[in-house]
């Protein structure tokens, strides 16, 4: 756990957004494709067309075909090509905004037509040891989904397998059931994320009890910042999932509102981790300043322990180092080796008291 710790940035720069009218479009956040990937799944029971095309408008025809679609966008700075996807699937302005402005909170909205979904995908960094968010919305649709993300890289691999081989419900179901299942991927994908940081917070605490140093404070300190930050990215999950499930949109179905109530749980279930990670890093900056004051103690009593033995040698000492002219003592001749004897004597006497009363 040594060398520089990245620290997740808590606040996101919205220079650009500020005295712009309502609805405008401009990226917010950084560039993290060099250009934008647009692919798309089209499929039913029977068939499945799956292809990554060079222009938004080849997607246009899949609005009112019988089939289910997913759309998806990998790259989200090329606001003009949005625009035109949006504009074709008659998705409101404030909505395109939200997709370009990746500091959005998790959050939903139902607006008849299409519903709308915003959340955050995690991925874990093993080269710097921290969490990194992706924000990913999604429109639902009669027919399609649509998937806007900020970089090529998902977690929705498994899916798109299921898709392909026919596998599970999914090839069966609607348009619903596959935005179900996105939402479950990016939902279990965090378990994964938390038993990473469940390793390091584990670590940290052997690291702590051992032989703690400002290596230590310094990986204590970025912890909390990432507990601030994941909880942020997750806690609103469970009012969009509750929301999904109280909505009354016609495009979601019955059938896909039992599935949903599974994400709730694991919803749940993650938070309740994350809060326990959070009271669990919170006590270890007073673990951290215990094992310091512990270990100042030890070094304090030893040295107290080896200043008080020395007093009554000291005492002896100086008598003998006085300058009057008749003290017996210095004419002996075994005077100097008795010194040493009463000295040594004294010693062992008050090692012994210690070791009895437990200070040693």
């Amino acid at each position: 756990m040594k060398g520089k710790i990245a620290r997740p940035k808590l606040f996101k720069r919205r220079a650009k957004k500020p005295g712009l009218p309502p609805g405008t479009l401009v990226y917010v956040g950084e560039k993290k494709v060099e250009s934008v990937r647009v692919t798309y799944i089209d499929y039913d029971e029977k068939n499945f067309h799956e292809e990554q095309v060079e222009k938004v408008e080849d997607c246009f025809p899949f609005k009112t075909t019988p089939t289910v679609t997913w759309i998806n966008i990998d790259g989200l700075h090329e606001v003009q090509l949005i625009e035109k996807l949006g504009k074709h699937y008659e998705l409101h302005p404030l909505i395109l905004e939200d997709v370009v402005s990746t500091w959005q909170r998790p959050k939903f909205e139902d607006f008849e037509k299409y519903v709308f979904v915003v959340l955050k995908m995690l991925s874990y960094n093993e080269e710097n040891r921290t969490v990194e968010a992706e924000q990913v919305s999604l429109v639902l649709g009669p027919n399609f989904v649509i998937s806007f993300q900020e970089r090529v890289g998902d977690v929705f691999q498994s899916i798109r397998e299921r898709i392909r081989n026919a596998k599970g419900r999914v090839r069966k179901m609607g348009a619903d059931y596959l935005a179900y299942a996105l939402l479950d991927a990016i939902v279990d994908s965090y378990f994964t994320i938390l038993e990473k940081v469940g390793e390091r917070i584990e670590a940290l605490e052997e690291e702590l009890v051992a032989e703690p140093t400002e290596e230590t404070l310094k990986q204590i300190h970025a912890l909390k910042t990432e507990m601030v930050s994941l909880r942020r990215s997750i806690w609103p999950l469970r009012e969009v999932i509750s929301g999904i499930q109280r909505s009354e949109s016609q495009l979601i179905r019955e059938t896909t509102g039992l599935y949903l109530r599974d994400v709730y749980d694991h919803t749940i279930q993650i938070i309740d981790t994350i809060e326990s990670f959070r009271d669990m890093v919170s006590g270890m900056l007073d673990t951290y300043l215990s094992s310091l004051s512990n270990r100042m103690n030890n070094v304090m009593k030893v040295l107290t322990i080896i200043a008080t033995i020395f007093i009554p040698l000291t005492f002896v000492a100086g008598i003998y180092g006085m300058n009057f002219e008749h003290m017996p003592e210095l004419k002996w001749k075994w005077g100097y080796l008795a010194v040493w004897m009463v000295m040594g004597v004294l010693a062992v006497i008050m090692l012994a008291y210690f070791r009895r009363k437990k200070w040693l």
